[in-house]
């Protein structure tokens, strides 16, 4: 899974080369400085976060004791990055505070930063995030190695085991933002969540940073893409799918109104969607007496490949498609970028959880009906 720090526009800078006093910076202006010690060749690079890249701002002298000073202007939450002899990066969010920071390579973990609470902020964040990546990483060696021997049984158990592990890290951010109070550093960890699972606290938090920072042009962004993405949260009604069934007659999703629901986005060509679609059968054999209904909606391009597909799968629920791949009109309305995707609905047609499958699924319906 990949991450991006939230862009921010670029602000006007201006440079000096001169000492400042720590901790409050002068209006409008913010100091980076610090030490290094054992740097090995190169230059010390600072750029700018904007929309869609870092831009590169300057390149920062360095004196003979391994020291530096620069002074920008910084007329909002900004976030930057410096880049020392291209060897580490340190990720900076600046506003109203000077920071000094202090790295010695040849200690790793020896980064110490003052000033700047927003940036210290920002260092629990990399120092989370670099902890699950090396579980990832594992989880990642293990998929690969289980691929390799055909072993079904430990691909479904590292599968499992990479839910879980999202799931608890996203707790972790959740809590690790909450701990941060009004600090606008918890912006760079909205991305670290997953809008379709998460979209009340960051709706939440996204209202909180725009009223500590009213104006701020990468909060109102962020405002902007929750507000789109408002109509498919948990809690909001499902939206009215109607398409053709194999048969050629129109299905309507509200036809199954009083049922949990559970929308399968999938096709024939999708191998993911076709390894999960043996689960969905046994559970919706085992469910659908009580109360359990499975509403198929194909990104197939040829009925052909669609209607065998149903048939080698045993698919006995509804099934619908216009045929138009990713442009079908269903996947547009649930802005569906990949499949399989999933949504359930409750008896009100209503949404109550997004991309379910293998053991979540299994899990949410032994909660709704165990």
């Amino acid at each position: 899974m990949n991450y991006k720090m939230i862009g921010v526009w670029a602000v006007a800078v201006m440079t000096f080369f001169s000492c400042g006093e720590k901790g409050s910076a002068t209006e409008g202006m913010v100091q980076v400085s610090g030490k290094i010690e054992n740097a090995p060749e190169g230059i010390v690079v600072l750029s700018q976060f904007t929309e869609s890249r870092p831009k590169v701002l300057d390149t920062l002298k360095v004196n003979s004791s391994g020291e530096f000073s620069y002074e920008l202007a910084v007329d909002s939450p900004t976030f930057y990055e410096l880049n020392l002899y291209g060897q580490r990066a340190i990720r900076l969010a600046l506003f109203k505070e000077n920071v000094q920071l202090n790295y010695n390579f040849s200690d790793p973990a020896s980064l110490a930063i003052e000033g700047s609470k927003d940036t210290q902020e920002m260092l629990k964040i990399e120092k989370l995030m670099e902890a699950y990546q090396l579980d990832v990483n594992k989880l990642n060696e293990a998929y690969y190695a289980a691929m390799s021997n055909n072993d079904a049984e430990a691909i479904k158990k590292i599968q499992s085991d990479a839910m879980i592990l999202e799931a608890n890290q996203s707790q972790r951010v959740k809590e690790m933002i909450e701990s941060m109070g009004d600090s606008f550093a918890p912006l760079a960890a909205v991305g670290l969540l997953n809008p379709k699972n998460d979209f009340p606290f960051m709706d939440q938090l996204v209202n909180k940073l725009n009223d500590n920072y009213p104006g701020t042009v990468s909060i109102l962004q962020m405002k902007q893409q929750l507000d789109e993405m408002r109509a498919l949260s948990v809690g909001q009604p499902a939206p009215e799918i109607e398409l053709p069934s194999p048969t050629g007659e129109m299905v309507k999703l509200s036809d199954l109104r009083g049922k949990y629901v559970l929308i399968d986005f999938w096709a024939a060509w999708c191998k993911p969607c076709r390894q999960e679609n043996p689960n969905v059968v046994r559970l919706y054999n085992q469910y659908k007496d009580k109360g359990f209904e499975v509403f198929g909606v194909s990104l197939d391009r040829t009925k052909e490949d669609w209607v065998k597909a149903i048939a080698d799968d045993k698919l006995t629920w509804t099934q619908v498609s216009d045929l138009k791949y990713f442009n079908s009109a269903a996947a547009e309305l649930y802005q569906i970028q990949a499949i399989p995707a999933t949504y359930m609905i409750d008896p009100d047609g209503k949404i109550i959880a997004k991309d379910l499958r293998g053991p979540s699924l299994e899990n949410k319906l032994a909660e709704l009906f165990d």
